[in-house]
């Protein structure tokens, strides 16, 4: 039997506008969350409540996910600016 081999290589991962899509997930999470809450009787009723709790977990999951992004950008770009630094000297120039 031959091992399996990737026929080509992995694309490079997509860097996109993360904050952005963390905050809109989690602003749906909380929207879906309000939107049940008049609900709350009827989930109740029917043994359903867990889909209201699991809307507000996700509210509360995505505010966690958006510290870790901003903080993660941050880093990304103080990382960047320090490596821009790295290569200019003292006077500004850069080296050659």
């Amino acid at each position: 039997m031959t091992k399996w081999r990737p026929r080509h290589e992995a694309p490079e991962p997509l860097e996109g506008n993360v904050v952005g899509t963390v905050l809109g997930g989690t602003v749906l999470w909380f929207v879906l969350f309000l939107v049940q809450l008049p609900f709350y009787g009827w989930f109740d009723a029917h043994g359903s409540l867990w889909w209201l709790w699991t809307c507000l977990a996700g509210a509360g999951l995505g505010l966690i996910g958006l510290w870790y992004v901003r903080r993660r950008e941050a880093a990304i770009q103080r990382a960047e600016s320090e490596r821009a630094g790295q290569d200019r000297g003292p006077d500004g120039t850069t080296a050659a």
